[in-house]
């Protein structure tokens, strides 16, 4: 049986509204792609350089002739262009979270948008602030500690592709942990805890943060607590944010 022909306009229109859509997001992120792959070029003369920085923490705590090695053939090849790609993600990283913003934010309520605004720019921050902590005080503490618990008899010779792997990965995590001042507003936004909540339930997050810091920082005590403190100190931030910026279910659809 046909649909009546009054369904009609409102099934086009609701085709065109996701065609156009679609095509929003394309562009969107295609623009994204773009960014990452202009910075990439750039980039690529100093891969080399660019490596030889990221490495610089483990080198200059490496005993006297130790050095790092490539057991692979292409190694010495991929692994700095890895990285090339690496840091050209990373500072593409405001162009591409403009573009999402860009999309998302049409659909948005003005409250929603008054909050989501400066939460994205802050995670942003936290992120690069998270790796930035990781590369200039953990990893020098790590390898100190790991250089100095070698066996006897045993030459510490890192491959420099589990280097690069290891390195990201810590600035993965160390970049996600930092964003717990972000995360405590938006649980609190959407009305899954409030302040007084978050208040009696600091040493869970205490408890919390330093199992966190156990399982993801390297087997030293000291890696553990430069993760474990500043995720409790942004714990106590975002309980501050909480206070200043949020009022319950702020998040929620407007009434009506």
């Amino acid at each position: 049986m046909a649909a009546p022909e009054s369904d009609t306009p409102v099934a086009e229109d609701l085709q065109q509204g996701l065609f156009s859509h679609l095509l929003e997001l394309r562009t969107r992120l295609l623009k994204s792609v773009a960014a990452v792959v202009l910075v990439l070029l750039v980039l690529v003369p100093f891969a080399n350089r660019l490596y030889a920085e990221l490495a610089a923490p483990l080198v200059a705590r490496l005993p006297q002739g130790a050095h790092l090695i490539a057991t692979e053939v292409t190694s010495p090849f991929i692994t700095p262009l890895k990285l090339a790609f690496y840091t050209a993600l990373f500072i593409s990283m405001p162009v591409i979270l403009y573009q999402l913003w860009a999309f998302v934010s049409p659909g948005l309520y003005k409250h929603e948008k008054r909050l989501a605004r400066p939460l994205l720019i802050a995670a942003m921050g936290l992120f690069y602030l998270g790796c930035a902590f990781a590369y200039f005080l953990v990893l020098p503490a790590a390898f100190r500690f790991l250089t100095a618990v070698t066996p006897q008899g045993v030459e510490m010779m890192t491959d420099i592709t589990h280097y690069l792997d290891f390195v990201m990965l810590m600035f993965f995590a160390f970049g996600l942990c930092f964003e717990v001042p972000v995360a405590v507003v938006i649980l609190a936004a959407i009305g899954v805890v409030d302040l007084e909540k978050l208040r009696s339930g600091r040493r869970y997050a205490i408890v919390g943060a330093f199992a966190i810091a156990a399982l993801i920082t390297p087997p030293d005590i000291t890696s553990m607590m430069m993760l474990g403190i500043p995720m409790c100190l942004l714990y106590e931030l975002g309980v501050l944010a909480v206070r200043w910026l949020v009022k319950p279910g702020s998040l929620r659809p407007d009434p009506g």
